[in-house]
């Protein structure tokens, strides 16, 4: 059968539907990955068929900086978004429906949840919501847009921020999906969004591991908690030569990069890990990514551009990064300790939980950071404790595979063929 699957952002945020669409090629379906032009290399080499979104976030960031300081503020980010996302959408109808064509079942991710929603009402189309931290409402977990807390809040508060964070995310999203559902020819949606008043069966499905979150006890059945979606690219890359000589003449470096996080303070950002570094008496590799370090002139640090992730973190003692899903993800994976420094978004929210599970120091700021603050995180991170952690978390996560049960999910759903007949209980989500 044909699937389409939507999902917009940085890499972070398509590597792992590439991962999801591969495992489902394998099985005789054919997948489409619709998004941003700069994931168009990534989903064809890979194999499956691509389709435009107009969605370029590093056009954004590269325009406006300190857009990664306001996303860390949600009030202070909604402005901002809501004109950048209504820009964006002019083109979606006519790009969903050309990207959709054919399909069978459709996905959605993140901000663009709700274009495949639109598109399943519109064509009537069986559609399953995805994403890679939790936003199902809920006492037990605290929702991942606001600052993670300092001692567990009562369930009734936490629930009801939840909804609230809800009621906010769908407002800097109405301008752009008020237009998408009038060329669709769709009914408006609400003020407080598509979430209380669903006419479809809603499914979510979480790509994210239960060994980092343990699905809430409190969701209902359905929503999935299927694991992460890993793109392995670790056994067809061929290191650089002089990487592999770098990791072999000394102890396991600590690996510092922030991936396609922007900021304009690149340089000191630089200066003040590899200064961490010496303190620690640690050897690095810096990652400069699309510019968030600076290449440094030090023999004791070996700089590149970026390299898989399950091909590297297994070769290091520690990853200083921004806290993505999918860097997260791959640290914990490869058992090894992170120490995090939140640039946006969902990134304060795994740092958190890293600290929880013992796997990671607590976050460090990047506005305040200093060369004893970096120092601190990582000698935190170096020792035994934190290292025992973090390798305990990655033997549970090496257990998993996502993908197989996100598949095998969808079949429970009776959404692809392989499974006996499943009854969907619960439609709230």
């Amino acid at each position: 059968m044909n699937i389409c699957i939507f999902s917009i952002g940085t890499q972070g945020d398509v590597r792992p539907f590439v991962a999801l669409g591969v495992g489902l090629q394998a099985k005789g379906h054919r997948v489409c990955i619709a998004t941003g032009k700069s994931c168009e290399a990534l989903v064809r080499d890979s194999g499956l068929d691509y389709a435009p979104l107009t969605a370029d976030f590093l056009e954004v960031m590269a325009r406006d900086p300190e857009v990664l300081q306001r996303g860390l503020n949600p009030l202070a980010l909604l402005k901002t978004a809501r004109r950048e996302l209504k820009a964006m959408s002019a083109d979606w109808p006519e790009q969903a429906m050309s990207a959709a064509r054919g399909a069978s079942l459709l996905m959605g991710n993140g901000m663009v949840a709700a274009l495949a929603s639109a598109l399943a009402e519109r064509f009537d189309i069986p559609m399953v919501e995805t994403h890679l931290q939790p936003v199902s409402p809920c006492p037990d977990i605290p929702p991942m847009m606001l600052p993670p807390p300092q001692r567990p809040r009562p369930g009734v508060i936490n629930q009801g921020l939840y909804h609230a964070c809800r009621v906010l995310t769908w407002q800097m999203m109405a301008p752009a999906y008020a237009a998408v559902r009038e060329q669709l020819k769709l009914p408006p949606l609400p003020w407080y969004g598509p979430f209380y008043r669903r006419k479809l069966p809603h499914r979510v499905l979480y790509g994210f591991s239960p060994s980092l979150i343990p699905p809430s006890p409190h969701w209902p059945e359905n929503v999935k908690v299927a694991g992460n979606w890993f793109l392995d690219e670790g056994e067809r890359w061929q290191p650089p030569l002089a990487l592999s000589e770098f990791l072999a003449a000394g102890p396991k470096p600590v690996y510092v990069g922030f991936g396609s996080m922007l900021g304009g303070d690149a340089q000191r950002l630089s200066d003040i890990w590899r200064q961490a570094l010496r303190n620690t008496g640690q050897r690095g590799i810096f990652a400069t990514g699309w510019g968030g370090l600076t290449a440094v002139d030090d023999a004791q640090i070996f700089c590149l551009s970026a390299a898989p992730h399950d091909w590297l973190f297994p070769r290091v003692a520690a990853a200083v990064h921004h806290g993505g899903a999918g860097t997260t993800a791959a640290a914990a994976k490869a058992g090894v300790p992170s120490v995090v420094m939140p640039f946006f978004g969902d990134q304060p929210f795994w740092a958190w939980r890293l600290a929880s599970l013992g796997a990671a120091p607590a976050a460090v700021t990047r506005k305040t950071l200093s060369v004893d603050s970096a120092t601190e995180a990582l000698r935190y991170a170096l020792t035994a404790p934190c290292q025992d952690k973090a390798a305990e978390l990655g033997q549970r996560i090496r257990a998993e595979d996502g993908v197989d049960e996100a598949i095998a999910q969808l079949q429970r759903w009776q959404l692809l063929p392989g499974m006996p007949d499943f009854q969907l209980a619960g439609s709230a989500a």
